[in-house]
Formats: structure tokens, sequence, C-alpha cells
């Protein structure tokens, strides 16, 4: 599913973060300033472009990126499926995967 969602060729349309993932991203940027892109920049390009499923550079690591749709930094311009906030309009198969995403971090306690 993540494979045929990262084949797109037009971007999703951002609906947010979960308050809890925004929260923890934010912490972590106060906390290593610099580190990667500030996650109050990375919402507002996430808003203006829209966003593509990507995956990193290990595809069989499982790990399912969430960036704007003009960039292809998965180390600095992007949040995991997981910190997505899900919407009734929102593409079936992303919903599917954000779902996934939540439950093997829940499992995984991460």
């Amino acid at each position: 599913m993540a494979k045929e969602l990262s084949e797109r060729h037009e971007g999703f349309a951002f609906h947010g973060l979960e308050d809890e993932s925004y929260s923890s991203l934010k912490a972590t940027d106060e906390e290593y300033p610099g580190l990667v892109t500030p996650i109050d920049i990375l919402i507002q390009r996430l808003k203006a472009h829209g966003f593509k499923v990507a995956f990193g550079d290990h595809v069989n690591s499982g790990q399912v990126f969430i960036l704007p749709l003009d960039s292809n930094n998965t180390e600095d311009d992007s949040v995991l499926a997981r910190h997505l906030k899900i919407t009734d309009d929102m593409d079936p198969g992303l919903k599917t995967l954000i779902l996934r995403s939540k439950a093997v971090a829940k499992d995984k306690k991460w």
C-alpha cells in the first residue's frame, strides 16, 4: 500500500498533525535546534505544497515518511505517517497507512 501511495504523482492535502505528535516534535526542535527543519516551518510547507509518501534509503526497513511535495530530503523535511491527523475526507489508502503506522508504533512503544 505504501508503495502505491509513494508512486502517486499529485500530492495529498495536509490536514495537520496529531496534537501529541506536534508537541513532541516541537519539544525536539527546542532541545536540538538546527538538527532538522523546524516543525512549524515544515507544517507551513506541507500546507502550501501538500505532501507525498516516500521511503527512506532502506526501503525494506518499512519506514515510510511524509514529505512536502517539493522535497526529497527524508532526513530533514519529514514526519512519520503516524504523526498525521486523520480526517473523514482523506484518501482511504492513506488513512489505512496512518492507522497501521500508529499500531506499529504502539506495539514497539516508539
